[in-house]
């Protein structure tokens, strides 16, 4: 299901139109992103939590050439669903 099927599908569903719902979404997007960029984790209760996880540096070999490379550390996104959420689609 792509964003604009699940704009749709809420909108069906509340009666609501589109462009409103669509809104919504991104407000909602904006926050889980803006959250996560100030280090914060965002928890959703009954679906899971969001936060940014930190890789360390580590050593890389580029497939082609066969060299060995560095691959830099970097903060990464993450989701971690709930038990419910895990369970739902066993």
């Amino acid at each position: 299901m792509r964003k604009k099927e699940l704009v749709k599908d809420i909108a069906v569903k509340k009666g609501i139109p589109q462009k409103d719902i669509q809104e919504i979404v991104e407000l909602f997007m904006d926050g889980i992103k803006n959250s996560l960029r100030e280090g914060d984790k965002v928890t959703l209760m009954g679906f899971g939590t969001f936060e940014v996880k930190h890789r360390k540096e580590k050593r890389g070999t580029n497939p082609s050439t066969k060299d060995e490379l560095i691959i830099e550390a970097k903060k990464v996104p993450k989701f971690r669903p709930c038990k419910e959420f895990k369970d739902l689609v066993k």
